[in-house]
């Protein structure tokens, strides 16, 4: 038995310290994160082909593929780079929820409950009117590159009156996207990115579409009404909530989360 013992202890080095089972712990809750991040936006496939590739090396190397070793190695090289390029919205969206505070909603140190009931009166304007309209608020991260890139500026305070000038169907900025930081309405007329997630729902039009694109890249609260339906629809962080009453909506622009997920993406 002593003997037993003594080869035993020859292992102990083997044995993690607290240090170590912090640092992996510290580790794997990183990459739990990252892969939350990561889960509903196309940056996961691309990753997964980033993992086939590395399979397919180590593969290489193990059975002495000397080519394809020294091929995928030269690829290799040089993908540190390529990752910084294909997954630059990824990483530009997480590292600007590094800085949120959860605590926080969508306007900090303002009169929020009067700009919320403005927003409301004009979202039930336009859905009883069935005027399409879509209207995203922003957020933690900035919309300016979209107010910007496109669109007209407005820089006015938010009214429901002017609301429903813009999406006026004879308006000239009726058919984009009306952008709000805080109180101010932005810009308006802004035309946003589509989601690239074929999406099962056929329903669904390009307000929708593009309400879940912007979602999908930043942590804007994007408002869309059907003029089809007067339906009104809330996207968010990739999902959309459809068929949102006034007091939903209201709850939503004062904290609440979104409930029910997008339709189905193959």
């Amino acid at each position: 038995m002593t003997e037993w013992f003594g080869r035993l202890e020859r292992y102990t080095f083997l044995l993690p310290g607290l240090t170590d089972l912090l640092q992996i712990l510290i580790v794997a809750v990183a990459l739990y994160y990252v892969l939350r991040l990561l889960v509903r936006t196309r940056a996961i496939q691309i990753l997964f082909g980033f993992v086939l590739l590395a399979v397919v090396y180590f593969a290489a190397r193990l059975l002495g593929l000397n080519l394809i070793s020294y091929l995928m190695g030269a690829l290799f090289q040089y993908s540190a780079i390529a990752a910084l390029i294909i997954f630059q919205p990824e990483l530009r969206s997480a590292l600007a929820r590094l800085g949120q505070n959860r605590m926080l909603w969508l306007f900090h140190q303002m009169e929020e409950r009067e700009v919320v009931e403005e927003l409301v009166e004009a979202v039930e304007r336009l859905a009883r009117a069935k005027i399409g309209a879509i209207i995203a608020l922003e957020r933690e991260v900035g919309l300016e590159e979209y107010a910007a890139e496109q669109g007209t500026k407005i820089n006015a305070k938010v009214s429901a009156e002017l609301i429903l000038s813009i999406f006026s169907p004879y308006g000239p900025l009726h058919d984009g996207a009306t952008l709000i930081g805080g109180d101010t309405i932005m810009a308006a007329g802004v035309i946003l990115p589509l989601t690239q997630f074929p999406v099962a729902d056929r329903s669904l039009g390009t307000r929708h579409r593009a309400a879940l694109g912007l979602s999908e890249e930043t942590d804007a609260l994007v408002i869309v009404v059907s003029e089809e339906t007067a339906q009104i629809s809330i996207a968010h962080r990739g999902r959309l909530e459809r068929g949102v009453t006034s007091e939903r909506l209201r709850d939503l622009l004062t904290g609440g989360t979104i409930m029910v997920a997008t339709p189905a993406k193959r």
